[in-house]
């Protein structure tokens, strides 16, 4: 095993100054990313730093900024195969730039803004990102006021220094034109919790879809994103006379339950039955087939508002639109109709 790479015993920033051959106050200011030093000055000096292995003192650095470099995301979903990447795309992003994450899950019952007012100044926090359902919740981000904060949605928010608007209304649109161009007419959703706004915006999407081409929903139920509500919802589904021919689920987890149900009821997929999922996870390239879904490109969508943050706590922040884009990935759940 490689040993732990570790800068020689007691190396400090002087050190780093006088190898570079500047100032410890222009040292100093490399490190914070300060706009004052020229980018020659900058690279010699990172060059310094790279050949001493320096880590500078966290607190040191904290009393020379005035900021913890902790980053907070708050969040209440629990679909792991959401959280996951979400995670690994802030954490990539935030440790590039000398930051580390705090995770904090809203108690959503109470008072949810008051929680994420609490959180911020219990963990001094220098920002947040806020994630769907959380971030969409009528005083979050007014309680954030003079704390830099960003959002993702999949509808437009206000209040947040910054919002990644995801199109899954498009997203879900498109969704339909793939069924009806294999012939389904016969479709069938299985639908997000009504109170989530992305549930609601994927659901709208798909019926916009399909009634452009003049086809209605056969049937439709609900369930909460999870396992146990999509089997029972996907039950619902499957013995509805006429049965469906292809079923759009809200995420991959309920698309999932779907397959389970056809399984247990020895429908061929994607013979007897079409599925498609929503989010691109991880677990779409698991199942038997694999499943045809929307990929939200998650881990990248993370990265993207950590860097945004971390731009607006460092005063560099533009006013550029962050975006992300949406595509149907085609797996083996999802063919022809029978005829």
């Amino acid at each position: 095993m490689t040993p732990v790479s570790r800068p020689p015993a007691g190396t400090t920033i002087t050190d780093v100054a006088a190898r570079a051959g500047v100032s410890i106050r222009t040292v100093s200011r490399v490190l914070n990313r300060s706009p004052l030093v020229n980018a020659a000055t900058r690279e010699a000096v990172e060059a310094v730093i790279a050949t001493l292995n320096f880590r500078p003192s966290a607190r040191a650095r904290g009393l020379a900024t005035g900021r913890s470099y902790l980053l907070g995301l708050v969040h209440n979903d629990r679909n792991a195969l959401v959280l996951d990447p979400l995670q690994r795309g802030m954490v990539g992003a935030a440790a590039a730039r000398g930051y580390e994450l705090v995770v904090h899950p809203v108690a959503m019952a109470g008072d949810p803004a008051a929680d994420v007012r609490d959180f911020v100044q219990r963990s001094r926090v220098d920002g947040v990102v806020v994630v769907p359902p959380v971030s969409g919740l009528t005083g979050v981000a007014d309680g954030l006021v003079g704390v830099p904060a960003v959002a993702l949605s999949s509808v437009a928010l206000s209040g947040y220094d910054a919002v990644l608007v995801s199109d899954e209304r498009a997203a879900a649109c498109e969704v339909a034109d793939h069924l009806v161009a294999l012939g389904h007419r016969r479709i069938a959703h299985l639908s997000g919790p009504a109170s989530a706004p992305s549930a609601c915006e994927r659901r709208a999407g798909f019926v916009a879809g399909l009634l452009a081409q003049g086809i209605a929903l056969s049937a439709e139920a609900e369930g909460d994103y999870g396992f146990d509500t999509g089997v029972t919802a996907a039950q619902a589904l499957l013995t509805a006379d006429p049965r469906p021919t292809a079923i759009f689920a809200a995420n991959d987890v309920m698309a999932a339950a779907v397959l389970k149900v056809a399984a247990g009821m020895a429908l061929s997929v994607p013979g007897d039955l079409s599925v498609i999922g929503f989010d691109g996870s991880i677990l779409a390239r698991m199942l038997t087939p694999a499943l045809t879904t929307v990929h939200r490109p998650i881990a990248e969508m993370a990265g993207a508002v950590t860097e945004r943050l971390i731009d607006r706590i460092e005063g560099t922040a533009t006013n550029a639109p962050l975006t992300a884009t949406l595509s149907l990935r085609i797996g083996g759940s999802c063919g022809p109709v029978s005829r």
